[in-house]
């Protein structure tokens, strides 16, 4: 038998509804923000990500898929979205456009890394990106809809942490300091963040090793030792989230994973998966097209992790789209089999969910799948309804069946539905 790639999985029914139904709730608060699709490959240039994200971040250096094409130019799966937009932004021209631009994404991406809980090889993000806006009105607006989209899907316990990454200018003063303070304890880093002492020091502090987080813990932050005009960009960013009763946290030694970020980076945190586990992460990156090749251009976003996300869904919301209630259409001889298909054609366009039984079963066996595939109400036409121009609509759940004229037929069962759901 031959079995899926490790790190990959099946999405299966009924699981798959979930996925389905949040992306349609992603693409209703983005859309409602003014963020349209963006679609982009899964194949870019190796040098895209090494050019974007840092060639000595774990990304790059450890988990990308990368490989030769036949041309033996060097390719790689997307390990996340944002380089990508950068990538696109430039290549069609997308500046001509009025600014602010503002684009969403979804879809798969590849890291070969470590297999843990809510974790996989070939993962999903949603994602949004706001280009050409400079303001912390921008980066507040971006937290914003994070947020309406995080509600809307039901959370209350996620907890949002922000950090002040400074601007690039600001990187080696701090390092110098933070090499300093962290040089007596040295010996004891990770083999990890003994690599990155001297290739990017900034990763020591997005290291999980818990020795490493230890001795981190008591260095000055990085926030600290930031220009004036980042500290208040950031500080306006917190103000401006206060106003709009958007809760958020400090933690001072945040960095994220990936080069670009400057200024204002944050992430979401679920108490049910773990305070290490991240199902969402984002900031400011005002300086990575013009590092691709475009034009000075501010920029701010997120990505979430939707398999993550996914596994964290509030209850209500997973109970909501779970139990979505559903018709079972049975026909009685062959002679109904086309009258029970337009039946089940009118219930849909009615925006009720339908399925016909379409292998000759009897009766008695139809109403045995209807209960297996958790049917609230069957559908019942043999030749005598449909000579009357009827149809017998029962309640699998109360046991009670009424004969009702075709065409009421979905305005009954719409209003069965509606009155079990109430008991």
């Amino acid at each position: 038998m031959i079995r899926k790639v490790k790190g990959t999985r099946d999405i299966l029914p009924p699981e798959s509804r979930l996925w389905v139904e949040v992306e349609a709730v992603a693409n209703r608060i983005f859309g409602g923000f003014g963020y349209e699709e963006i679609r982009l490959p899964l194949l870019e240039p190796t040098e895209l990500f090494v050019r974007s994200v840092g060639e000595d971040t774990d990304i790059v250096s450890k988990e990308m898929y990368t490989f030769a094409d036949r041309k033996g130019r060097s390719l790689t799966l997307r390990p996340e979205g944002t380089a990508g937009v950068a990538r696109a932004y430039i290549e069609n021209g997308l500046g001509q456009r009025p600014m602010p631009l503002r684009v969403s994404y979804l879809g798969p991406m590849f890291r070969y890394e470590k297999m843990q809980r809510g974790r996989y090889r070939q993962f999903a993000q949603i994602g949004i990106e706001l280009i050409g806006a400079a303001t912390p009105q921008a980066d507040v607006e971006v937290l914003l809809v994070l947020h309406s989209f995080l509600t809307e899907l039901g959370f209350d316990d996620l907890v949002i942490v922000v950090n002040n990454l400074g601007d690039p200018e600001d990187r080696p003063r701090f390092i110098e300091g933070f090499k300093n303070e962290l040089e007596p304890h040295r010996a004891e880093l990770c083999a990890d963040c003994q690599r990155r002492w001297d290739a990017n020091p900034l990763r020591i502090l997005d290291c999980k090793v818990e020795r490493c987080r230890e001795l981190v813990a008591d260095t000055t932050p990085v926030a600290e030792v930031v220009s004036e005009e980042a500290r208040a960009h950031v500080e306006a960013v917190e103000n401006g989230l206060a106003s709009l009763e958007i809760p958020v946290q400090r933690s001072p030694r945040l960095v994220r994973g990936i080069d670009y970020y400057l200024r204002t980076v944050f992430e979401v945190v679920s108490p049910k998966l773990g305070e290490n586990t991240v199902i969402c992460g984002g900031g400011r990156y005002d300086r990575l097209i013009s590092d691709l090749g475009g034009s000075q251009v501010p920029a701010t976003g997120f990505a979430i992790g939707e398999d993550r996300l996914i596994e964290v869904l509030p209850e209500p919301f997973r109970r909501r789209v779970l139990d979505r209630p559903t018709v079972a259409v049975l026909p009685i001889g062959e002679k109904a089999n086309s009258a029970a298909l337009a039946i089940a054609r009118l219930l849909v366009r009615q925006g009720i969910s339908a399925q016909t039984e379409v292998t000759d079963r009897s009766l008695k066996a139809g109403f045995k799948w209807a209960g297996k595939i958790g049917a609230q109400a069957a559908v019942i036409l043999g030749e005598d309804e449909i000579a009357a121009g009827s149809a017998i609509v029962r309640d699998l759940q109360r046991g009670e069946q009424e004969t009702v004229a075709l065409e009421e037929v979905p305005g009954y069962v719409e209003r069965l539905i509606a009155s079990d759901s109430e008991t």
